[in-house]
């Protein structure tokens, strides 16, 4: 099957195109897409593999299902548009790098594109949602597809940063290879959950001090 993917995901994800589950997949994102709106733009599903190839990726955020509003998801976990307004988890994940690193945000835009060029791949776990409907596209393979995402990066490459935050993330996380990687866990930076122990868990911080302990660059979060 071909996928408009960046061509190092799709080398190293190939196989699972070819799976019946991601066929029956490809199937139902596009009768969705043709029956009503559907979140992200097309070009968008695989923007966070597009903007950041396999051998580049530093640190891993992962999320759960993309935004499900009119001009919200673009691709990334926990992003917006650039003109849209930063939602409240993104709002809570900015308080938290200011706080960590001491330093204002330069850039407040909740795109977040500016990460994924350095390195951070920010993954969903479901990379599609019909418009208004939460949660309307689980269970029907995606999450399969992003659970052999982080296989691959957890068996093929070697000092990464893996950010779960929130018992979703956690359980996806759950077979990561702790012995090669560094992962860092939270609750979910929602208003809901923040207070108790997102804010301070210092993330930011850790993930570029590990990187360097690597001779990696860091991540410039602000």
């Amino acid at each position: 099957m071909n996928v408009k993917i960046e061509p190092s995901w799709a080398k190293h994800l190939e196989r699972e195109f070819e799976k019946p589950y991601f066929v029956e997949l490809t199937a139902f994102v596009k009768k969705e897409y043709k029956d009503g709106a559907v979140y992200p733009h097309p070009k968008n599903i695989f923007r966070a593999f597009d903007l950041c190839p396999f051998e580049k990726v530093k640190v891993v955020i992962l999320g759960q299902d993309p935004y499900h509003g009119e001009r919200q998801a673009n691709g990334l976990a926990f992003a917006v548009d650039e003109e849209t307004r930063v939602p409240p988890s993104l709002q809570n994940i900015f308080k938290e790098i200011e706080s960590d690193l001491h330093a204002l945000l330069v850039h407040t835009s909740g795109d977040l594109g500016r990460w994924a060029k350095q390195g951070v791949l920010l993954l969903n776990a479901t990379l599609t949602v019909r418009a208004h409907s939460a949660g309307s596209h689980q269970e029907k393979g995606w999450e399969q597809f992003t659970d052999a995402v982080i296989r691959a990066l957890s068996e093929k490459r070697t000092n990464l940063v893996f950010m779960l935050w929130g018992n979703y993330a956690k359980v996806k996380g759950a077979h990561i290879d702790r012995n090669k990687h560094l992962v860092l866990e939270a609750p979910h930076p929602s208003p809901f959950s923040a207070a108790s122990g997102f804010f301070g868990c210092k993330h930011f911080s850790r993930a570029n001090e590990y990187l360097i302990s690597h001779n990696e660059t860091p991540i410039d979060w602000l």
